[in-house]
């Protein structure tokens, strides 16, 4: 296959030729296994000599094999698997019989640095090109650590919009890329990205409504000792890609559920990443790879193996992976992979993938877009990556303003409240950032039943909700208080008080007497009000015949 083939080799490749036979029992030598699913981790740890290996499979059964049995798998093309193996790997490779080539050994040697932007930046050149931005461009920019990888290097995060030091009711988009070290391109594509944004910020219309509405955060380099050691691994030997909570043994519920982010015991990595996104509300994101050239969509793991795993939301990834690869031409017209793009675990199954914990957990739609088959490409290409990805990175993070969008508030006071945003139908919920109360529930083109959760609130619903194919629809909600009279206790003291409102038809609370949305208000809305206030509390039904 041309694509395997096109890798850079910087060890001498060896063949080994052998029958097929995968029967041999027990984990790979140097890795975990997982207690409570009984898998053993492709996340490491791996040390010493690492070799990358194209192996060739059978059928999707031998690939599964090689999924239950831990080895960490790069990238699957056909009966062709990218693995990267250490020693004790390789020799169970050759106890199972599996044939495979040595494509290339890490450590290894890769072109060196410079300071300008179309070569490659190590760690020391790309500190020096943030801050450079920081500093040129202090209106709209800022630069932050998320803190220090295992050997002391920082994990910079760049932020870029309009009012970079307040909170605003706009979305929070990412991009992440080089969580393997040795995937360098995504890097330099967030650089000219960035360059981008800033210099053209104000002179470009398109830019500058970028910059005004949306929070903007890039991440060039989750691996910086990875990446200077030209290894896939973090310093202590593990792939940060295979490191996050897994689904459900480590988490089976939601942030807002107030389920244990589980940060302790990961790589500084991880767990920087891992905090900084739950101190934040982004809606959309992208981490960037090399190894094949795709647009990845969740589920990359949905307890299924290897097999096309939908997420409630696969119309919509499937329409904003789209939207990234029509734009690559290359991507768009894979061999591989129609339309250029896939549903990871039909794929292959990832367990401790950094796109399903976005997902499952905080609620933030994310992909992981590989941009090169060559893993570490001539650095004389890089400007034609980056001519293949400009409009892509744009027309990506634009679709963060699909859908719906609103703030939820007190409906007394007016200050901003931590919601759920549910949408019928579908069983993944979106959150508000609670420091405005904002959230933007990306959906595509239709008719919609949202109903909006608040703990201690009760509930509202409102229907035929209609989106287009445009910016978002505008959905503000004020809840009430279910325990209305304050007294600490939520009894039929505080339904009375609800039901008085309701027949108040110029309350200004929040519009809350027409709760069915059909421009009446009738009998109709007073069931919805007991039904709402009920269910969000918990509290005992009325006396039978009480309500008529």
């Amino acid at each position: 296959m041309t694509s395997i083939r096109r890798f850079i080799i910087r060890g001498t490749p060896a063949i080994v030729c052998l029958a097929l036979g995968m029967c041999l029992a027990g984990p790979a030598a140097g890795q975990e296994t997982g207690q409570e699913t009984g898998r053993v981790s492709a996340a490491g740890p791996r040390t010493g000599p690492i070799a990358v290996l194209e192996a060739t499979v059978p059928d999707r059964a031998g690939l599964e094999d090689l999924v239950r049995r831990g080895f960490d798998i790069d990238a699957v093309f056909g009966r062709q698997v990218l693995i990267y193996a250490t020693l004790a790997e390789r020799e169970t490779l050759d106890r199972l019989g599996a044939p495979y080539r040595v494509l290339e050994w890490q450590p290894g040697g890769n072109e060196d640095d410079d300071r300008t932007l179309g070569l490659y930046h190590n760690y020391t050149a790309l500190t020096a090109e943030l801050e450079a931005f920081a500093a040129a461009y202090p209106d709209i920019c800022r630069l932050r650590s998320l803190g220090p990888s295992v050997q002391g290097r920082q994990l910079w995060a760049l932020l870029i919009t309009d009012n970079p030091d307040d909170e605003e009711d706009e979305p929070e988009f990412k991009y992440v890329s080089t969580m393997h070290g040795d995937e360098p391109v995504g890097t330099e594509n967030c650089l000219y990205f960035i360059h981008l944004l800033l210099n053209r910020y104000n002179s470009d219309p398109r830019i500058t409504q970028i910059v005004n509405e949306t929070a903007v955060w890039i991440v060039p380099l989750m691996n910086p000792d990875g990446r200077d050691q030209g290894i896939r691994y973090n310093a202590n030997g593990y792939d940060l890609n295979r490191s996050f909570p897994v689904w459900p043994s480590d988490y089976a519920g939601t942030i807002y559920d107030g389920v244990p982010m589980d940060d302790d015991n990961r790589q500084p990595e991880v767990a920087h990443v891992m905090r900084w996104s739950a101190q934040n509300s982004f809606v959309l994101a992208a981490n960037f790879h090399t190894g094949a050239l795709v647009t990845n969509y969740p589920y990359d793991d949905n307890g299924l193996g290897s097999i096309d795993s939908p997420t409630p939301d696969d119309l919509l990834f499937e329409d904003i992976s789209r939207r990234y690869s029509q734009y690559n031409a290359p991507m768009w017209n894979s061999p591989y992979f129609f339309q250029g793009i896939t549903n990871g675990a039909a794929w292959y199954v990832v367990y401790g993938g950094m796109q399903d914990w976005n997902y499952r957990y905080l609620g933030c739609n994310e992909t992981t877009i590989e941009l090169s088959y060559t893993k570490w490409p001539s650095q004389s290409t890089l400007i034609d990556y980056w001519a293949n990805n400009q409009e892509s990175m744009l027309r990506y993070l634009e679709a963060v303003h699909i859908g719906i969008r609103g703030r939820v508030t007190d409906g007394l006071t007016g200050q901003p409240l931590w919601a759920k945003i549910l949408v019928a139908g579908n069983s993944h919920p979106v959150f508000t950032d609670p420091d405005v109360g904002d959230y933007h529930r990306m959906l595509l083109p239709g008719v919609y039943t949202v109903t909006i959760h608040c703990d201690g609130y009760v509930p509202r619903t409102f229907a035929g909700v209609t989106v287009t194919d445009g910016p978002a629809v505008r959905l503000d909600a004020a809840l009430l208080r279910a325990d209305r009279n304050g007294d600490g206790r939520v009894d039929g003291r505080d339904y009375a008080l609800l039901g008085s409102r309701w027949l108040d038809t110029n309350c200004g609370e929040c519009g809350y007497a027409d709760l069915s949305g059909d421009g009446n208000v009738s009998m109709v809305d007073l069931y919805l009000l007991l039904a709402d206030w009920l269910a969000d509390t918990q509290a005992p039904s009325p006396p039978a015949g009480q309500i008529h």
